[in-house]
């Protein structure tokens, strides 16, 4: 029987050590790898080239969202299932525009996550009962395409920069994280803010959270 390579993206260890103990315990399921960030996780899925990606959407260095969408144009086999905290309609709409095909609640039961593996490794979808009540009763959520037409128009190394910018770091730390110039920084955060029209960091922060590209968790607070 051919097993189903199965990759982990969440930040917290405890979450990814349940998640293995768990599907470790079927025999169809294998899984060849663990990311703690969304950087990792398109790293590791060029390395394993898993069938499915389990994907937590808050990481950081290169949240869920984005680490989805440089997947799922780099190895469209891949079949990625979301996860979050949270199911609100905007966040559900996100990860289906980057090409989720399911999101599951953090709060669902075990038996939920690896149903949703084997669904989404035949060509299915999969959603948890309460989304998949609302997207049937809705067709589909629109708020956040909405959130997501707002940052369309930023190029996938701007996304980056825009998260770590948000998350705190300083120009010099970005550089290093993304393997660019400190000036090649600089320049993307100058057509941030002229993209976006805003023309300060505490800005581009609250940008970066109401877009859904980081939570409002993240290490500095906003004043």
């Amino acid at each position: 029987m051919k097993r189903i390579t199965v990759l982990l993206a969440d930040d917290h260890m405890v979450v990814r050590e349940g998640f293995r103990t768990l599907l470790k315990a079927e025999a169809d399921l294998e899984v060849v790898g663990e990311a703690q960030n969304g950087r990792q996780a398109v790293e590791l899925t060029k390395k394993f080239r898993p069938a499915v990606v389990v994907m937590d959407i808050a990481m950081p260095l290169l949240n869920g969202l984005e680490a989805t969408q440089q997947i799922r144009k780099a190895f469209p086999d891949t079949r990625v299932v979301m996860l979050s905290a949270q199911g609100d309609d905007a966040y559900v709409d996100q990860a289906i525009t980057v090409g989720a095909v399911g999101f599951l609640l953090k709060h669902t039961s075990a038996q939920h996550l690896t149903a949703a593996i084997r669904e989404v490794q035949k060509g299915n979808t999969y959603f948890s009962t309460s989304i998949a009540r609302r997207l049937h009763d809705q067709k589909m959520p629109a708020g956040g395409r909405a959130l997501r037409k707002k940052v369309a128009h930023l190029s996938s190394r701007e996304l980056e920069v825009l998260q770590l910018i948000a998350e705190g770091y300083a120009n010099k730390e970005t550089a290093a994280k993304l393997g660019i110039s400190i000036k090649t920084v600089e320049k993307h955060r100058q057509n941030l803010m002229a993209k976006l029209n805003i023309h300060e960091i505490s800005g581009l922060t609250r940008y970066a959270i109401g877009a859904g590209i980081i939570e409002n968790s993240v290490r500095l607070t906003i004043v």
